[in-house]
């Protein structure tokens, strides 16, 4: 069956198009839930609960752009609703130089990069994942987060300093370990 036929289905509350649809991105949106929860527990959650959304507001989408964007940004709005009244640190400056992390993408596997963005406080790992991964703006970040943007771009920089420094260490440590 093509989406767009699953899609229609589902609009009818078909529920073996439900569960082929589900079947169809699960794999692909639970990474997607995993960047915005605090563990795979909760990313499970975070999946099941986004696809009962998807599945009620499925009337909603017009067909008109990506079905997985639209998803997408269901599951992300969904999983941030867990944080909601957990209040973000708060911005100390506003003028924030932005920090580059550059990676010799040889020297560290996509795994480790992926096992420390996840490891990150939630407050970095979800402005740095909302702005880096999934390319939305600063002032879009602080609306969906309720948050100033010089929190988001505070939290942003405090992520690429961590993120950074970890890198660093696994090197340096690499690089000893080499020597000996």
């Amino acid at each position: 069956m093509i989406l767009e036929q699953l899609i229609a289905e589902c609009k009818k509350n078909n529920p073996k198009a439900q569960e082929q649809l589900y079947n169809l991105f699960s794999r692909k949106f639970f990474g997607v839930c995993l960047k915005y929860s605090s563990n795979y527990a909760d990313a499970q959650d975070n999946l099941q609960d986004g696809f009962l959304i998807i599945f009620r507001k499925i009337e909603q989408y017009s067909g008109k752009g990506s079905f997985e964007g639209w998803a997408k940004r269901i599951l992300i709005n969904s999983a941030l609703q867990k944080f909601k009244g957990v209040r973000f640190m708060e911005v100390l400056n506003e003028n924030i130089p932005e920090i580059e992390v550059e990676i010799d993408e040889e020297g560290v596997p996509l795994d480790y990069l992926m096992q420390i963005i996840q490891e990150l406080p939630d407050q970095y790992r979800i402005v740095f994942n909302l702005y880096v991964l999934d390319g939305y703006s600063h002032k879009e970040i602080s609306e969906m987060l309720k948050i100033s943007t010089g929190t988001t771009k505070s939290n942003l920089h405090r992520a690429r300093l961590l993120l950074k420094e970890k890198v660093e260490n696994r090197i340096e440590n690499k690089l000893e370990s080499l020597s000996k």
